[in-house]
Order: structure tokens, then sequence, then C-alpha cells
């Protein structure tokens, strides 16, 4: 097949373009060019920015794809561009939307594609739906193959998954971790997430492409382990080969004194305990089962990022934040 990746260098991106090279299939990538080194020689890639259309349609002039994979659609201007670009020149149209668009707050911790989509808390969700809605709309109306996924909290080597950290990162969550400071968990570290690992979401992605039972649905792609914010932690401490002195902060005092974005990252989405049912994805991709457990893949991306001082971003604005945050609660504590 010939296939598309709009972006194809980025956290989920990039290891769907390693397992596509491997393949026989013709792969081809569409962005600036400013990630693309070390690449698989055999991956093409035409240099064009998509949010310029002009541009992108002079490139892309006399090509069909049986596959066009969409990385980088935020808003319903991004995807309403593609449809002018793709609209009979794709068999398929691959959508990466959001989990985070499902329900909140949480009406029942089990999750499936048929959960209603509805977030209040953060405007990056409820943009994704607009997207879905309209990608839907242009399927039932005008035949466009669209295929809707729906990633949950997916990570690479280059960033250790967690759930309170500054704009730059992780980085500075460990640092602190390996100076024996205390970091900030929301809630109380017991409510359930899921972490997938990029590559085994990559073949949950890749067996949907060319799928005829993926056209016109919707698919969510994540592991089936369950774990704790208290477990997520302790394996990045155990990767460092430090003590974890958690420090716990309820997620709406959070929102209400950070200049972060937690009343979205965390309310409408790392705070809620979920379980993801893959049973749809496994029934249209027979086989499929994510093999990188949590701590394999935590300890994997610690190693690469100590061996690695490019992806070491210092934040000491996150940093001076945590700590006059732990100063008050604690002199709030004597105070009581």
């Amino acid at each position: 097949m010939k296939i598309l990746l709009i972006g194809g260098t980025g956290t989920i991106s990039s290891a769907i373009t390693r397992q596509l090279a491997e393949t026989e299939h013709e792969v081809y990538l569409l962005n600036r060019g400013n990630s693309n080194a070390g690449l698989p020689a055999n991956v093409k890639v035409i240099v064009a920015d998509i949010n310029k259309e002009e541009e992108a349609a002079e490139k892309l002039s006399g090509m069909t794809f049986d596959a066009v994979c969409e990385f980088i659609g935020f808003v319903t201007s991004q995807v309403e561009r593609d449809y002018r670009l793709f609209a009979g020149k794709t068999k398929q149209y691959l959508y990466i939307s959001s989990a985070s668009a499902y329900h909140k707050p949480v009406r029942d911790y089990r999750i499936n594609e048929a959960t209603t989509l509805a977030n209040p808390y953060w405007e990056y969700s409820r943009n994704k739906i607009a997207c879905e809605d309209f990608l839907m709309k242009m399927y039932r109306e005008n035949g466009f193959p669209v295929t809707i996924i729906r990633p949950s909290h997916t990570y690479c080597e280059k960033s250790v998954p967690l759930g309170v950290h500054g704009d730059k990162g992780s980085w500075q969550v460990l640092k602190r971790m390996l100076t024996g400071k205390p970091v900030i968990l929301h809630g109380d570290g017991t409510s359930l997430w899921t972490l997938t690992n990029n590559e085994d979401f990559a073949k949950g992605f890749i067996g949907l492409i060319g799928n005829p039972h993926a056209i016109g649905e919707a698919f969510q792609i994540t592991s089936d382990e369950s774990v704790t914010w208290n477990q997520i932690y302790e394996c990045v401490a155990d990767a460092l080969g430090v003590e974890l002195k958690p420090y716990y902060v309820a997620s709406d005092l959070l929102d209400a004194i950070s200049p972060y974005d937690f009343k979205g990252g965390l309310i409408g989405d790392k705070a809620n305990s979920v379980v993801f049912d893959n049973s749809k994805l496994k029934k249209a991709v027979p086989g499929f089962v994510a093999t990188i457990r949590c701590e394999q893949g935590i300890r994997k991306t610690v190693e690469y990022m100590l061996a690695h001082p490019e992806t070491q971003v210092e934040d000491p604005e996150f940093d001076a934040w945590c700590d006059k945050v732990i100063e008050k609660l604690e002199r709030l504590k004597e105070e009581f």
C-alpha cells in the first residue's frame, strides 16, 4: 500500500513510521522537515507545511494514496483542510483523536467506543470532538473513508509519562527525585490509569490501515494494563534507583493555585479512574496485544533520558512552584 503520514516523527507517529518502514508498504511523510534526522532510508519525505494549504496541495499534486494518517489535526479548520486535500485521493483517512474526549465526569470507569463524548473541562478535548463530528458527517454525507483513532496516555522513550509536570516536560520531576526532593502527585495517587507505549500503539494502528472493517468506525488503542499513579511514580523512582517521596495534593486545589492547565490535564483527564475495553480493536485486528508493561516501558524511557542530555530540559519555574506549594501547605498544616 501507498501510505502518507502527516507528521510522522512525533510521540505516537514515530513508532508507526519505524514499523511501517520494516514492511513492503510505500511510506511517505509530509512535514516541515525539522525532525527527520534518523528516519529509515526507505521512507520518502514530502517537505511542506500542511497548515499552508496551497503549498501542500502543490507538493501533493497528482498523488493518490491507499491511506492518509493525520497526527497533527487539533481543530476543525485543519480537518476541513484535509478533506479538501484528500477527498477522492485516498481510500482511507485515519484521524488521531483522543480518549480524553470521553465523558467527564466519568459515569462508568469502563470505557469503550460507545462511551459518550463530552468534556467541559478541556478545550483540547472539545476540539477533538468537533473534528470527529465533522469527519463523520463527511463520511455519512459524502462517503469520505474516515477511521477515528482514540489514544489515551501514549508515551515514547524521550519523555516519562507523569501526571503533574511543567510545560517543558518530565525531566524536572526526575531531577527532583534524583536530588531527594518530594514530588507532587495529584489526589492520593490511587486512581487507576493506563499507559501505552508507542511501539504497542503502532501495532494496533497499523492493523487498521487498509482494514475494511475500520471505515466509518472509531477505535481506541491502549494497553490492557491498569495501574495507579502511585505505581507509575514508584516505577520511575525504581528505574532511577532512588526513594520516592510523594507529596499528595488534591487535583482541584492544583487547578486553583497553578499556572499550568491542570483543569484540562487532570480534572478533564488524568485524575479520573478509567479502564479501557479494547474488544472492538481486537475483533478488527485479531492477535493485537500490548506487550510492554508499565515498569518495562518506564525503565526503558528513564534509561534513554539519562543517556541523552538533549531530553534533560530544565524547568526551574516548575521546580520553584513545587517548592512553594509544598512549603505553604506544610505551613498550613502547622497552623491547624
